[in-house]
């Protein structure tokens, strides 16, 4: 994979949220010497354990005496701010945030290997799904923050941007709990949860997102990459089969439409599928699991 070969001695993650954490415990857990740095500390598990430092990517001068401090060889960016319904609300921000902080990233880096995790919300959603060669049509402020923090990294130095889709897994402890968290918690407190029936996804599990993230470093794949799951389906149909894996009921989700619920801003198919992973060998056994075996797993309470 390229550990053992020394390329990637220090990683720096920059964010320290659910998926910044998962990253950072995995590449721990290969020996690899990871560091989380975000603006508020986190929690033990969030870090995934690793030491965390404080840093604004806002700041650009902040950006560059951290890493000529640290002297990583590679380089994460997971930050936020993620919430796309405040990104829309809040697009000046959203770009300050990830626009200028990747052009401030890429300054301080200075050529060092950069993994960006992006988003499917750079295309308009109006493909079934789609792949690295489709254009991109940013379908929200977050999505055209993101596309633009991409072409900066790509632009600049040897950098990877990672397309994700939906990542979720169990996360009961975060600021803002991804779907499928949301979801159990809702289901196993007797509460209706109003969910779109025409808002279709390809989700990924973020262990699948965090094993791709640390074999594309040991690479040092660059370019544009995506990753979704092998599912494509309507976020109602994720939730009834959640409640199904989980023993909930399943009468307790209400379909909604999604330009009236909390998701008007996602473009309808927030769907990625893969025209490069089958090449890379890095990748070899390293397909994302599908909802079913997801929601399984699971914790059948807390």
């Amino acid at each position: 994979m390229g550990w053992e070969r020394g390329y990637v001695m220090r990683v720096l993650v920059i964010g320290s949220g659910y998926l910044g954490g998962a990253v950072a415990g995995r590449l721990r857990a290969g020996g690899v010497d990871a560091v989380v740095c975000s603006r508020r500390r986190p929690g033990a598990a969030s870090a995934g354990g690793a030491p965390w430092r404080e840093l604004d990517v806002r700041d650009g001068r902040a950006c560059r005496e951290l890493v000529a401090e640290l002297a990583p060889e590679g380089v994460v960016v997971v930050h936020g701010p993620s919430d796309i319904t405040w990104c829309e609300a809040n697009p000046e921000l959203a770009r300050e945030a990830h626009a200028g902080g990747a052009r401030n990233i890429a300054d301080a880096v200075e050529g060092r290997h950069v993994v960006l995790i992006s988003t499917d919300n750079v295309f308009d959603g109006t493909r079934a799904s789609s792949g690295e060669s489709d254009p991109v049509s940013p379908a929200n402020a977050y999505g055209a923050a993101k596309l633009a923090a991409e072409r900066t990294f790509l632009e600049r130095g040897s950098a990877l941007a990672l397309r994700v889709s939906l990542v979720h897994g169990w996360d009961p402890d975060g600021l803002r709990p991804n779907f499928a968290t949301t979801c159990v918690r809702a289901l196993r407190d007797g509460r209706e949860l109003d969910v779109p029936e025409d808002h279709w996804n390809t989700p990924v599990h973020v262990d699948d997102v965090s094993a791709w993230v640390v074999a594309l470093m040991g690479a040092r794949r660059t370019g544009v990459l995506h990753l979704g799951g092998p599912d494509r389906l309507s976020r109602l149909e994720w939730a009834r089969r959640i409640a199904d894996a989980q023993g909930l009921d399943a009468g307790l989700l209400r379909p909604v439409r999604r330009a009236d619920s909390a998701y008007a801003c996602r473009p309808e198919n927030a769907c990625l599928h893969s025209e490069r992973a089958a090449l890379l060998p890095e990748l070899a056994g390293l397909a994302p699991e599908g909802v079913d075996v997801s929601a399984r797993r699971l914790p059948q309470e807390g």
